[in-house]
């Protein structure tokens, strides 16, 4: 796809300035008046006893559970098309042990009973997949691998039992974050993602010992940022979606659709070295944009020293014809222009990874979501986040779902998140705001879900979807003993 950086760069750079206007919001937003959109405590308990006793064994209660909650996906669906938000969603990662009988549904019941309409299931993360291990044609391993569970899919059961309950069930996926297991398999070693000196974000740190930089960057430093470009991740990735539709989710949301924000001075990029594009594939992309050997020489130069100077352009046009690359212009100073031709590069790389995803899921006439940071594409300086996170050029068709994490202890600098994504995006661009905490209680200097969710509809009123981070923050004890169980074998 042809660059236009400097749209883009235009585009950024009035973003980052709309982001540090001040907001009018109330640090005491009213907290307004939410039905939960669940049912009574009675019902819940009479539900929960039918479960125990239906996994128990006992074929009646098992009928009567099934009534129960098919009257209660009906009173759900009724409420939520009559209750702000229209659409309010959890995100949920399973474990293994949600085999076992009856556990699945106990987690499924327990989203429902609090009003959610829609589930995200996480089915791609930490180079696993939420696949059964018989059915798996993935480079990555099976959620599940205990001896017994070979044909067990728990994907497609999540999608059959978040309905019956009322529930739209998505496909949550890492993007471009592969997982340090495929990142260091051999047959792999050509796909990540590198930098200027030849490192990928698993080596990252290997002379850098301080403990604080360690624990800064632990949570990259586990994972492995694949070269968007490269033809074998393209393919890889491709397959994984083949799998995933299979099993009919009602949507597909992509997490990680960007490159790794590193820590200190490092989460700003400054030079071409700092850039994920040394990768074989980026490479051959770029050097297609360079439309003659002047060019080549030029680029070639400033990819390798991070800098070209006025001798060098010299030379280089002393050739047949001066140095050409796509969006330059000889009347501008060359080494700005390579600048944002390399940072252009390399957003286009994500765009054109994120399209290619999410086409066979449009295909099939699905949902598709991009999860992203409000400020993963802010310029800083002369620089740019280093997470190079293109959100404002995020297909229209998608949703777009800000995390909108933001830790001030109040919701001001929350629905700032959101109203900049507001802002710029296009007219019918379906924004779902992503809001970590939990109800009734503030979390890490987060206030309540509730105050946030207040704030957010005060001020930003033409949102009529939410998503709440996580299952595993508003149930820990369950989340927790689901983790640690062993599956029993069959």
């Amino acid at each position: 796809m042809t660059l236009v950086p400097s749209a883009w760069l235009r585009r950024v750079r009035s973003l980052a300035a709309i982001a540090s206007l001040a907001l009018a919001v109330s640090p005491l937003a009213p907290a307004l008046a939410f039905e939960t959109c669940g049912p009574s405590p009675e019902e819940i308990a009479q539900k929960e006893q039918l479960r125990q006793a239906a996994f128990g064994g006992d074929a009646a209660a098992q009928e009567r559970y099934s009534a129960i909650v098919a009257r209660h996906a009906t009173e759900l669906q009724a409420c939520r098309d009559r209750q702000w938000p229209s659409d309010q969603a959890m995100w949920l990662r399973l474990h293994p042990c949600d085999v076992t009988p009856g556990v699945l549904e106990d987690v499924l019941d327990r989203i429902a009973n609090k009003g959610y309409n829609q589930v995200y299931v996480e089915v791609f993360y930490n180079s696993q997949v939420l696949l059964p291990e018989a059915d798996n044609p993935t480079p990555w391993r099976s959620v599940v691998g205990a001896p017994g569970y070979e044909n067990t899919d728990l994907l497609a059961e999540a999608i059959v039992k978040g309905r019956q309950r009322g529930m739209e069930v998505y496909a949550w996926l890492f993007t471009i974050n592969f997982g340090y297991a495929y990142g260091i398999r051999d047959d792999r070693a050509d796909v990540l993602a590198r930098n200027g000196e030849g490192r990928t974000t698993l080596n990252l740190i290997d002379d850098r010992a301080t403990a604080d930089y360690d624990r800064e960057t632990y949570s990259f430093a586990q994972q492995a940022f694949i070269d968007p470009y490269n033809e074998q991740a393209r393919a890889d990735y491709q397959q994984l979606i083949a799998e995933v539709l299979e099993r009919q989710p009602d949507g597909v949301l992509f997490d990680y659709v960007r490159y790794p924000r590193l820590p200190g001075e490092k989460s700003v990029a400054t030079n071409v070295r700092d850039l994920w594009i040394y990768g074989e594939g980026s490479l051959e992309a770029l050097y297609d944009r360079v439309f003659n050997e002047a060019g080549r020489e030029i680029v070639a130069l400033f990819l390798e020293r991070g800098y070209v100077t006025e001798a060098d352009l010299e030379r280089a046009s002393e050739k047949k014809d001066p140095p050409a690359w796509q969006g330059r212009d000889p009347s501008q100073p060359a080494q700005r222009q390579l600048w944002h031709f390399a940072v252009a590069h390399a957003v286009q790389g994500i765009l054109d990874f994120v399209e290619a995803a999410a086409a066979p899921v449009r295909d099939r006439g699905l949902a598709t979501g991009a999860v992203f940071f409000p400020e993963g594409n802010r310029v800083i300086g002369q620089g740019f986040d280093s997470r190079l996170q293109p959100w404002d050029r995020f297909p229209e068709s998608m949703e777009w779902h800000p995390m909108s994490y933001g830790v001030c202890g109040v919701p001001d600098c929350i629905v700032e998140q959101v109203q900049r994504v507001i802002e710029y995006a296009p007219d019918g661009v379906k924004i779902i705001p992503a809001l970590a905490g939990d109800w009734g209680q503030s979390v890490l200097n987060r206030p309540s879900l509730e105050a946030q969710m207040a704030a957010i509809r005060q001020n930003a009123p033409e949102i009529d979807a939410i998503s709440h981070f996580a299952y595993s923050w508003q149930e820990p004890e369950s989340d927790s003993a689901r983790q640690a169980c062993r599956v029993n074998q069959e």
